[in-house]
């Protein structure tokens, strides 16, 4: 899909930007079946006529055109929708989307562009936004929200469809980032585990002992703070940050503690763990 560094800047406004793209790899939304499911890709890149400045928003032609591409297409089928800009929280006019979707119940939306990692399930929509392959913009190994750089791999087979995320060069086992800190009189844990979404039980356990389920944080995760306050990024690119996530999960335990491990298990049934000394 169409993204905002693939744009003509300095020839007009949104209409022209796309010139060179289209030249090089043709129309910038389409759609097309492989299988049962039913594939497409949309521009939701608007350019604003100013160099650099753009938005996140999806033309009337182009929703006019899904509608008309959707009545070919059964409620029940799998429907995958690839556009660069998050839907969720960065597209205007995502309602109108929305609207258009009403009635299919096993919508995925692709998207990129934000360079951390999240799961957002609207209703039978669930929007992937993905982690980039170079992180924080090369800032390090990690995205701003600590999710390791890297990429979703998807498995389609006939209307289901299951995926996970791939650190770059690291195997696909590694799922969890841990951080112990020592507080008074206690230490804490913080686990990142950043393709979680609603249907995952994370859960812990302290020097063999099973606690339970580890509780839900919204906040920063330490790596990306440290990557931060260590200088990077450099060159005053204030945008690779630290952003906040809600896959973090914490808790606290007494210092005598040696071992921590915790164990996330997916929608699929994957369990994955990952261990620390406290």
């Amino acid at each position: 899909a169409l993204g905002n560094h693939d744009m003509n800047y300095r020839e007009g406004g949104d209409d022209t930007s796309d010139r060179t793209f289209k030249e090089f790899f043709g129309p910038t939304y389409y759609s097309f079946n492989r299988g049962k499911a039913h594939y497409v890709v949309m521009d939701d890149v608007r350019y604003l006529g100013v160099e650099r400045t753009y938005d996140g928003h999806i033309s009337e032609a182009q929703l006019n055109w899904l509608a008309k591409d959707l009545q070919h297409v059964r409620k029940e089928d799998l429907l995958i929708i690839n556009l660069h800009i998050p839907v969720h929280n960065s597209i205007k006019n995502k309602e109108e989307l929305y609207k258009v979707l009403e009635g299919f119940t096993n919508v995925h939306i692709m998207s990129g562009h934000t360079h951390y990692n999240v799961n957002n399930i609207n209703n039978n929509i669930f929007e992937h936004n993905h982690g980039a392959v170079c992180g924080a913009w090369w800032a390090g190994q990690i995205c701003s929200d600590g999710t390791p750089r890297g990429y979703g791999v998807y498995e389609v087979d006939g209307n289901d469809l299951k995926w996970y995320y791939k650190p770059t060069g690291i195997s696909r086992a590694h799922q969890i980032s841990l951080t112990v800190d020592t507080l008074t009189n206690q230490k804490r844990l913080l686990a990142n585990v950043w393709n979680w979404d609603p249907k995952w039980k994370i859960e812990y356990e302290l020097d063999g002992k099973n606690m339970g389920a580890l509780e839900q944080q919204t906040g920063s995760d330490p790596q990306a703070v440290k990557l931060n306050a260590a200088g990077k990024p450099a060159k005053g690119r204030a945008f690779t940050k630290p952003t906040q996530t809600d896959h973090l999960f914490m808790a606290h335990f007494k210092p005598e503690v040696k071992q921590v491990k915790v164990i996330a298990t997916d929608r699929f049934g994957n369990k994955y763990t990952q261990e620390i000394s406290a």
